[in-house]
């Protein structure tokens, strides 16, 4: 009877290990399919066209000129219409993060930068220059300098810049649904990511 209830309790024993082991591998294998379908949705993100805008404006373009000595006082003008079109974007593919699959945790590091495309259309009237000083690729380039500085500053000042972190702030949300369905923790820097809306409120409180 003794060597009975002993060699059941060893089958138990073994049984009971057994189903340990085959649940630490389980566990082992489903972590690894997670990480795994982190990493793939990371690497597929692209670039993240989130904002276009159209502008248009008149620019008088004036120089004036010295030559021989201060004898000849020359001056260039032109009148310049623009049509510009500006594009923000985001090169979702250049996030750094990490993958902590013991934790359970998705740092990400760092976002990128936006990035302003300007492609404007130049349209000149009323070009007027002495023949001592006509106009050179110089001048026309100035022009562009002028131009797109002009319009950047007029982004900046614009609701397309706050449209486009709005954007990015959408798609990056997507990141918490999926680590949150999966039972991991996403983590933005030192911040934990409780919510949708606690990403909108770390990543509006810093400079991207």
């Amino acid at each position: 009877m003794r060597n009975l209830l002993f060699g059941v309790v060893i089958t138990l024993l073994i049984l009971m290990t057994f189903k340990y082991c085959g649940d630490q591998k389980e566990d082992k294998i489903i972590l690894k399919e997670h990480s795994a379908l982190i990493q793939e949705q990371l690497k597929n993100v692209g670039k993240l066209v989130v904002t276009e805008g159209h502008y248009s404006q008149v620019f008088n373009y004036n120089k004036s000129e010295a030559l021989f000595g201060n004898l000849v006082n020359v001056e260039k003008k032109a009148l310049v219409i623009v049509n510009a079109e500006v594009s923000v974007a985001y090169d979702l593919s250049k996030i750094e993060y990490k993958i902590d699959s013991e934790n359970k945790i998705l740092h990400i590091l760092s976002i990128p930068k936006e990035e302003i495309k300007i492609s404007p259309d130049f349209e000149y009237y009323d070009v007027q220059a002495d023949f001592l000083s006509p106009f050179v690729a110089k001048d026309y380039n100035a022009i562009k300098d002028n131009v797109n500085r002009a319009l950047l500053k007029k982004f900046e000042n614009s609701d397309l810049k706050s449209n486009a972190k709005n954007r990015l702030i959408s798609e990056l949300s997507k990141f918490y649904i999926l680590t949150h369905s999966l039972g991991w923790t996403l983590q933005y820097n030192e911040t934990i990511i409780e919510s949708p809306d606690t990403f909108e409120a770390t990543l509006n409180t810093m400079k991207l």
